[in-house]
């Protein structure tokens, strides 16, 4: 007879037993539950840690960097020439009309504040929490929330068509005579937002504070030992060129000595700072989760089919976490396959990590779709059957039944295949079905809004909504306004946070001999 698991275990434990020789992938896919699998690959020390983080934002810029950001600002133009465009000429220019007033900018807002829900989650949660594993992502994750917040603040603004007026959206009180409503959810939206907007862009700018002041260091070192690091330039030729009259060090001491606010890497700076995350982490969170509610109150508060649902706040944060990790592997995939010694920092169990997340959300966003059909079935409410089966799922009688079942497709169905450890390991699947799953969360917000509003009442009042080409640009303008923001974090500011990382690894560990194993004891 075989031996039994925990019997192979123990021995192994007590060095009895050779290690089994599972496939491990990048060395940190590792089955073997005696073995601790390494956060950072390839054994590096505190020093690789720092070259390569540093590495991202003091050398020049690679060919692909330009070329993105090129596609990324010309799409980023698109907003700025459609925003003025609407102002001047007004929201006639929309696909809107009477009964869907709220189509495409709230479709948009929603989204983008779905997508700057997870990067607190990430950071701030999984730091309570102890997860070692979100130093890979955390600094990524806070800058994402930060850039969907402003692509969000675009839309609310706008939509309200005098845009002169869109200071009323806050709550000053008893000007012109005109009292804010306290018991409006869109008003509670006005301060959550904001709120968690303020909150957020203090806990990614204190986070870098440490590493802003290593890259001011590193500058000042060049400086003073007469080391010049060149400014060069690539040209779309493919050749470089260097600008002699430029002294980026200086440039870089000054710029990242002012954002580190003097910090010193004194154990009293250590020792606040520390302190300050953990407050500002024990802030964000019961923000992360009020946020969205507090989005979904614009709804689940109104007496419209289809909406008034009390499931909307769990099922809007499940969705909003959902689309928040599938925005960052579809953001930092293709950099770890760019970028030299990406994949050493994230490791391919974190992608596995972040791919079972997908899944488990997953799964609570389809189960949330199923409920709403059954409690309109259970509540015996005609109007909100008739919203899910006529307006939505039913592909004779729905006009927008491809918006839904793509949504079912991308949401639910795609995320299944992470139930295969090869798919779930797979980066280039992670990042296929990451991209169907940020898809399918813009149409989720596209069905919750035009399918309920389209046919609400009166028959008579039934219309189609179709979004412009003005709806689109803006929209587009908008994803290249968060991939430009993006790319320049990732060319300028530390993506790592390095402190973080190399208190993860083995030689951080005062039980870790110098052979980088730890002790029995």
């Amino acid at each position: 007879m075989g031996k039994e698991p925990d019997q192979i275990n123990a021995q192994r434990l007590a060095g009895q037993a050779a290690v089994l020789d599972l496939p491990r992938g990048d060395g940190t896919l590792i089955e073997d539950p005696a073995v601790t699998a390494p956060l950072v690959l390839n054994e590096r020390g505190f020093s690789d840690v720092t070259e390569t983080v540093c590495g991202y934002a003091e050398k020049s810029a690679p060919l692909w960097w330009y070329a993105t950001i090129t596609v990324s600002s010309l799409a980023a133009l698109m907003a700025a020439i459609m925003i003025p465009y609407l102002i001047i000429t007004g929201v006639g220019v929309w696909g809107l009309n009477n009964q869907v007033d709220w189509a495409w900018d709230i479709t948009n807002f929603v989204f983008w504040i779905g997508i700057g829900h997870a990067g607190t989650l990430i950071s701030a949660i999984l730091c309570l929490l102890k997860q070692k594993w979100r130093t890979a992502v955390n600094r990524s994750a806070e800058a994402m929330t930060i850039f969907a917040v402003i692509c969000a603040g675009i839309f609310p603004g706008i939509h309200v068509g005098r845009v002169w007026f869109a200071w009323m959206l806050f709550p000053i009180p008893n000007y012109n005579w005109i009292w804010p409503n306290f018991r409006s959810p869109l008003l509670w939206d006005v301060f959550a937002v904001s709120t968690y907007a303020t909150v957020s862009a203090l806990f990614w700018y204190m986070g870098m504070i440490p590493d802003l002041a290593t890259l001011r260091d590193r500058a000042m070192a060049r400086l003073h030992s007469g080391r010049r690091m060149p400014c060069l330039v690539l040209l779309p030729t493919g050749k470089t060129i260097e600008i002699k009259w430029i002294n980026v060090d200086k440039i870089r001491a000054f710029v990242y000595g002012l954002l580190s606010v003097g910090w010193r890497f004194s154990s009293r700076h250590w020792h606040r700072y520390e302190a300050a995350y953990l407050i500002l982490a024990g802030i964000s969170t019961p923000l992360v989760l009020s946020v969205h509610s507090i989005v979904s109150f614009d709804f689940a508060t109104s007496v419209v089919p289809g909406w008034h649902t009390t499931i909307f706040p769990p099922y809007f944060v499940a969705g909003a976490i959902f689309g928040g990790f599938a925005m960052v592997l579809l953001l930092l995939i293709p950099l770890r396959a760019v970028l030299p010694n990406f994949h050493e920092l994230l490791t391919l169990r974190h992608l596995e990590n972040m791919a079972k997340i997908i899944l488990v959300t997953g799964m609570m966003v389809g189960f949330a779709y199923g409920m709403e059909f059954f409690i309109a079935w259970y509540g015996a409410n005609e109007f909100e059957w008739s919203v899910f089966i006529n307006n939505r799922a039913h592909p004779g009688k729905a006009p927008y039944w491809w918006a839904y079942w793509t949504m079912i497709s991308c949401n639910v169905l795609s995320p299944q295949l992470f139930w295969f450890r090869s798919m779930r390991q797979n980066p280039m699947v992670i990042w296929l079905v990451s991209l169907a799953v940020t898809i399918g969360m813009w149409f989720e917000r596209f069905v919750i809004i035009v399918t309920s509003l389209h046919r609400a009442w009166l028959p008579g009042e039934w219309h189609m909504f179709w979004p412009t080409w003005v709806d689109i640009l803006t929209f587009v303008g908008s994803c290249g306004i968060f991939l430009t923001l993006f790319m320049l974090f990732a060319k300028f500011l530390p993506m790592f946070a390095m402190a973080e990382v190399k208190a993860v690894l083995p030689q951080a560990n005062p039980h870790t001999h110098g052979n980088g194993h730890e002790g029995g004891h």
